[in-house]
């Protein structure tokens, strides 16, 4: 048995882990539900989410835009049968689950895209031109000054 040193504080330098071990043991007892991981990110032309999604069927996958709120949900099935052999261990999260995303103004939502390759779908909001950031250009004061006089 090997002896492993403990470390009073080794648990508080990591809070995201404790959240996951939380968020494990509130749905430990409730099978039918599991959350993917999503990285949301923003470019100068659009707002983008990207879900692990591994295993599924396009076709088992719902993209819905209400009141500037996208939602991607649907369900992944146990479909693994094994005849007279055991499972000494069951990881996968299967059953339904739903993320939702708060969309910033100025998003094109009619134009919304999605597309789903190598178990990841990305789905991609269009910004409106008045979202798309946009330069400044400062001029001197003389120069403002005498345009001004000129007119």
């Amino acid at each position: 048995m090997a002896i492993i040193r403990w470390d009073p504080f080794r648990e508080m330098t990591n809070p995201q882990g404790q959240v996951n071990r939380l968020a494990d043991s509130l749905w430990s007892g409730r099978p039918e539900s599991w959350v993917p991981a999503v990285d949301v990110f923003d470019t100068k032309e659009a707002v983008v989410l990207k879900a692990e999604l591994p295993g599924m069927k396009v076709e088992d996958m719902q993209i819905e835009v209400d009141d500037n709120v996208l939602t991607v949900k649907g369900e992944r099935s146990f479909e693994d049968k094994v005849d007279e052999q055991r499972y000494y261990r069951v990881e996968r999260r299967y059953g339904s689950f739903q993320r939702s995303l708060a969309l910033p103004q100025g998003v094109k939502a009619d134009e919304i895209k999605a597309t789903y390759e190598d178990g990841v779908l990305q789905v991609t909001v269009p910004k409106s031109e008045t979202a798309r950031p946009r330069r400044i250009e400062v001029k001197p004061a003389a120069t403002v000054e005498a345009v001004a006089a000129k007119d």
